[in-house]
């Protein structure tokens, strides 16, 4: 079991996601602002590696406009030892990367222009993760998309554009459960349809219930994960007290985590805390894991002896 967070570290005083706007686009900028996103994500993981935070998703701002037509330059060439080097530190380290391209991506889309958008952000995904050298344990997650009025039509309109999407895009692939459209029981049909593994967020099968109790929940969703892509990754989070349904803590409720991993043993699998306050609640988490006969225990502890 790795815990982790995503994209952003509060504290270290970079950042990974660092963009422009587009009316300001330039190949120099793009390589200045990318040089700068790889040193950044480097420092980040050496921080995390400390605290033993061993799992992280990366900011999928990495490369601005990369699926954009604009971008012309041969950024995976340009900077391929930057994305070796990153993709050493990792492996070296035992850890595990993930990405979450944004909300736009909805390869179910009835606009073909939409999908065709959203099969080049996946490329760009991709690319970025097979850039470092990463095995098909690291994966992009993303939801199913729209119902447009229509669950069942919509579900089989993923099946189809999946059924046709790179080879490099479909080992890494996962889908999770959302807070409002698709279920964990609508995942697991099309992953029944398709074979794409199904990424369980804890907090969103809470808002959006199809169900299931959070252990069996887990354990349905660890069978839809073959050996090649590692142990399954779940989201956790939970809901920030006063606010509106759905949003999520501000940081972590320790009493409430350790209930989870005691109703979830002994399933293995990697949690990544969406919480707000990112590193601090990352590493409250590892406290609680470290407990857990299930935690991934660096071989190294990361203090003086990182690079």
């Amino acid at each position: 079991m790795k815990i982790g967070y995503p994209c952003i570290n509060r504290s270290i005083g970079c950042t990974s996601g660092r963009t422009f706007r587009l009316a300001s686009y330039s190949d120099e900028r793009l390589e200045e602002t990318v040089r700068g996103n790889l040193r950044c994500l480097h420092a980040i993981l050496r921080e995390n590696l400390k605290g033993s935070i061993l799992f992280f998703r990366i900011t999928s701002d990495l490369v601005p406009f990369a699926s954009h037509p604009v971008c012309t330059v041969p950024w995976q060439e340009t900077f391929a030892e930057t994305f070796q080097e990153i993709g050493r530190f990792i492996r070296e380290h035992g850890m595990r990367i993930s990405m979450h391209p944004d909300q736009f991506v909805i390869i179910n889309a009835k606009d073909p222009g939409i999908v065709e958008r959203s099969v080049a952000e996946l490329r760009y995904h991709a690319t970025v993760l097979d850039a470092m050298h990463l095995d098909g344990t690291a994966k992009i997650q993303v939801h199913v998309g729209g119902v447009y009025g229509d669950r069942e039509a919509s579900m089989n309109r993923f099946a189809s554009k999946y059924a046709h999407l790179d080879e490099n895009v479909v080992r890494r692939l996962v889908i999770e459960n959302d807070d409002s459209r698709y279920t964990l029981a609508d995942c697991l049909r099309i992953h029944e349809e398709t074979g794409v593994p199904v990424l369980f967020d804890v907090f969103h099968h809470q808002v959006n219930p199809s169900g299931e109790a959070v252990a069996e929940a887990v354990d349905l969703c660890t069978a839809t994960w073959r050996p090649k892509d590692g142990i399954l990754m779940t989201d956790y989070s939970t809901q920030m007290p006063g606010g509106r349904k759905g949003r999520h803590a501000e940081s972590l409720d320790p009493a409430l985590f350790e209930e989870f991993l005691a109703e979830t043993a002994p399933a293995d699998m990697d949690i990544m805390l969406e919480i707000k306050d990112k590193e601090k609640s990352a590493l409250r988490a590892v406290g609680s894991a470290c407990r857990d006969g299930r935690w991934f225990r660096p071989a190294r502890s990361g203090h003086n002896d990182v690079d």
